[in-house]
């Protein structure tokens, strides 16, 4: 079972990316997923999360506004759309599948973790 993150890179501050996160060796169509960033040194962060029916998604305060996670169960991915991109937001971003239907801020509810992808956003 893989979570493969993608979609990172440098940006300007203002700029868009988007995530993607494809999952492989079984489906997580009935599984809330979630992404997180983390800093060197800081705790893991939530970001967004998103049920298994793509409905109510969630979002950390920081980005709420300005982020927007969804999914596409027949492809078995999850994205992270990221508008307005800030300095702060230049993080590794995680993605990770819910041990639940349901998504949740905290980490330990997640069972399944990619590997992470790499954001910059330049001042």
């Amino acid at each position: 079972v893989q979570l493969q993150a993608s979609g990172g890179g440098l940006v300007q501050a203002g700029g868009s990316l988007r995530l993607s996160c494809a999952a492989s060796g079984r489906s997580f169509s009935n599984n809330g997923m979630g992404w997180f960033r983390q800093a060197p040194g800081k705790e893991r962060e939530f970001v967004a999360g998103i049920n298994w029916s793509s409905f109510s998604p969630v979002y950390a305060d920081s980005v709420k506004g300005r982020f927007t996670i969804s999914r596409d169960n027949t492809k078995n991915t999850v994205y992270l759309q990221m508008a307005s991109l800030k300095p702060e937001d230049s993080d590794v971003y995680y993605c990770a599948a819910s041990r639940y239907s349901y998504s949740s801020p905290r980490s330990r509810d997640y069972g399944y973790w990619g590997q992470g992808t790499q954001v910059t956003v330049s001042s």
